[in-house]
């Protein structure tokens, strides 16, 4: 039997893997209504799509561009930093990468050696942890549950008996929405600058808040490593297009592995996605109704389905606590799925050990969509729990 790499058996996106058997069953003809996504239902803006068209039709775009990205668009960048966050950064600081999760990658790889711990908050996004463990980083969980505040506890990393080499933090947070204040922001970088805490900032649903204001980690750590993209605010999931703020001494083995990992970002896409910055009228457009949708699912959603959510401040989740009808979410996000044509994603993605309790719903898809799902959801749970109808 031919070799197989110990790296590759990391655990299944089951985000991803929700969307695979969703979309096997509408092949067979089923109405699903998807949740389980973080992808947005609008299109890119409509100047973006214009200029990838014209580059293209320009016969501008054939070839690869630098290693860290066409000039133009890190300019663009790095004057939405200026704009956006009164933060001075120039071309130079700015790498543009194949996704956000490139971006994830490439830090790891430049800051991390095998054997290394990185503390991640938990619940959390689970690329991190299994590209860490694929690159023989060791993730340490770091509570930041209901019982926390959804926050995590820099007291509890002092706690420990051995400091980790990084920490990676989120704000707008996935799954909870969890919005960290500038003044929260400072007080985690402060505490990694003294103690030589490498941080990583995942500010890739910036511009997707409600009520409170987002703020970049850069303005209070020249040390940490910024990442942020195209994806969510933007609406240009499919152009696999981020972005990273290096630090000054991690600029250089960054573009090396960039070289060497993928030479270059695509370049139509990149030529269409300096106009994203332009925008923001349409895309503000989808904020409002991304808030609209929040409220569809706070205000219809039975409570035995909520539970005690997560706070949803920002990014466009509902990280609900199922814990009062199932404590299996894996089953029960199946049972949506066959049962009621909703896909829903457990919370085991995000918390291996307490994610049995919680299911994460996407409000990211159309209003019309959100006012299906809750109908649905309900009919199953007061079906499952034999409540009395609400209808």
């Amino acid at each position: 039997m031919l070799k197989q790499s110990k790296r590759s058996n990391i655990p299944t996106f089951l985000a991803l893997e929700g969307l695979v058997k969703a979309r096997a069953l509408e092949a067979d003809g089923a109405d699903i209504i998807h949740l389980e996504i973080g992808q947005p239902s609008s299109a890119a803006p409509a100047m973006v799509t214009q200029a990838l068209i014209e580059a293209v039709g320009e016969n501008d775009t054939h070839g690869y561009s630098v290693s860290l990205g066409v000039p133009e668009l890190r300019d663009a960048i790095a004057d939405h930093y200026k704009r956006s966050y009164d933060y001075d950064c120039g071309r130079g600081d700015v790498a543009v990468t194949v996704g956000s999760s490139t971006a994830f990658a490439l830090s790891f790889m430049a800051a991390f050696d095998v054997g290394d711990k990185v503390a991640l908050p938990t619940p959390g996004y689970p690329a991190y942890r299994n590209l860490m463990m694929a690159m023989g980083i060791e993730p340490v969980a770091l509570p930041a549950r209901s019982s926390e505040g959804w926050m995590p506890s820099l007291a509890e990393m002092d706690s420990w008996d051995e400091l980790p080499d990084g920490l990676i933090i989120a704000s707008p947070h996935n799954p909870t929405g969890v919005v960290l204040s500038d003044e929260e922001l400072k007080e985690i970088c402060d505490w990694c600058e003294a103690r030589g805490v490498r941080l990583i900032s995942d500010e890739i649903y910036h511009g997707l808040s409600y009520g409170k204001p987002t703020s970049t980690a850069a303005h209070h750590s020249k040390s940490a490593i910024i990442i942020s993209g195209f994806s969510k605010y933007f609406s240009m999931t499919g152009w696999r297009l981020g972005w990273m703020l290096m630090p000054e001494d991690l600029a250089g083995p960054i573009q090396q592995l960039t070289e060497n990992l993928y030479i270059s970002a695509p370049t139509p896409n990149q030529m269409g996605a300096i106009k994203a910055f332009e925008a923001h009228d349409e895309l503000n457009e989808n904020i409002k109704r991304y808030e609209a949708n929040r409220q569809i699912l706070l205000e219809g959603l039975l409570p035995e389905f909520l539970g005690d959510y997560a706070p949803c401040d920002g990014a466009f989740y509902l990280y609900a606590d199922i814990s009062a009808i199932s404590d299996d979410s894996l089953q029960l996000a199946d049972e949506l799925l066959h049962q009621a044509g909703v896909a829903v994603t457990s919370g085991v993605d995000f918390d291996v050990a307490q994610g049995h309790k919680h299911l994460r719903l996407s409000f990211a898809g159309s209003t019309s969509d959100m006012h299906e799902a809750v109908t649905r959801i309900n009919r199953f749970v007061v079906e499952k729990c034999h409540l009395k109808s609400t209808a």
